[in-house]
């Protein structure tokens, strides 16, 4: 579990250091990216909101389908990003995908507090609610009021990775009436237990699940969403196809693997 927490503590640092060296640098942000400010205030503090638009959204009418996501600063742009972003809006582009990306960025050094459902008794955290409370009951009305968008929790996505991965797992046992879709790229299970005793107790899931994750992450990344995998299969018959599983052979823990993981996840959950 150390080496998970230096792993964490170490690729934050190197987010800071390379963001700091690249504030010169050109952005790679598409033009149907923007920011806004939002006040958070059940975190005590205002948000950096990114959000994505489909290129037909000014000249169409019509409402589309919302993913909501963590750790904006990795996904849009590489003068933001640490270790190369996911290509968010090159992607969907593409694909002429009818969405709209809100992305929150993370904390800084509130991020394991806000990305963590319980405390870790060596490593703390564990403010994952109010995080989630801020996106539902704040940002989403927000979003929907701004925005031309479904508000059905079958048009809603929420999708990310490491401990982003845990919350939104976590999100869609807390608020399954909100979110009818989850991402869940190598999620840090392993930072607490009791993510898997909340999920037997939760007997009525019936949000769409994504996992991804490598198999040169860890030695537990693997057999964690094994067991997760399990355990959702006891509280819903597998023959529903409401969760799938990718594990990429020698994938490892980086912005490259869910990077190369976004489109078929989107694709598997629908939009």
């Amino acid at each position: 579990m150390m080496v998970r927490l230096q792993l964490l503590l170490l690729l934050f640092f190197l987010l800071i250091v390379k963001t700091v060296a690249q504030n010169s640098s050109q952005s790679t942000a598409s033009k149907q990216v923007s920011t806004f400010i939002i006040e958070a205030t059940q975190l005590h503090t205002a948000k950096k909101i990114w959000v994505y638009l489909p290129k037909n959204y000014v000249t169409s009418k019509k409402k589309y389908s919302v993913i909501y996501m963590h750790d904006a600063q990795n996904l849009f742009d590489a003068k933001t990003s640490y270790s190369g972003e996911w290509n968010v809006d090159e992607k969907l582009d593409s694909l002429k995908a009818p969405i709209i990306v809100v992305a929150i960025e993370h904390g800084n050094e509130k991020r394991i507090d806000e990305l963590t459902p319980y405390k870790n008794d060596k490593h703390g955290g564990g403010n994952a609610d109010s995080y989630l409370e801020f996106i539902v009951k704040t940002l989403k009305p927000h979003i929907d009021k701004t925005f031309r968008t479904k508000t059905k929790k079958k048009n809603t996505s929420i999708m990310g990775s490491s401990l982003g991965g845990l919350t939104s797992y976590y999100a869609v046992l807390k608020y399954p009436e909100i979110f009818g879709k989850a991402g869940v790229f190598s999620p840090s299970f392993w930072f607490t237990k009791d993510i898997y005793t909340l999920t037997k107790k939760s007997k009525k899931i019936k949000s769409k699940i994504y996992f991804l994750c490598g198999d040169a992450e860890s030695d537990e990344m693997v057999s964690d969403l094994n067991k997760m995998e399990y355990l959702l299969n006891s509280n819903r018959c597998s023959c529903l196809n409401l969760n799938e599983k990718r594990i990429v052979k020698g994938g490892q823990h980086n912005e490259k693997l869910w990077r190369d993981g976004f489109v078929k996840a989107l694709l598997w959950l629908g939009y």
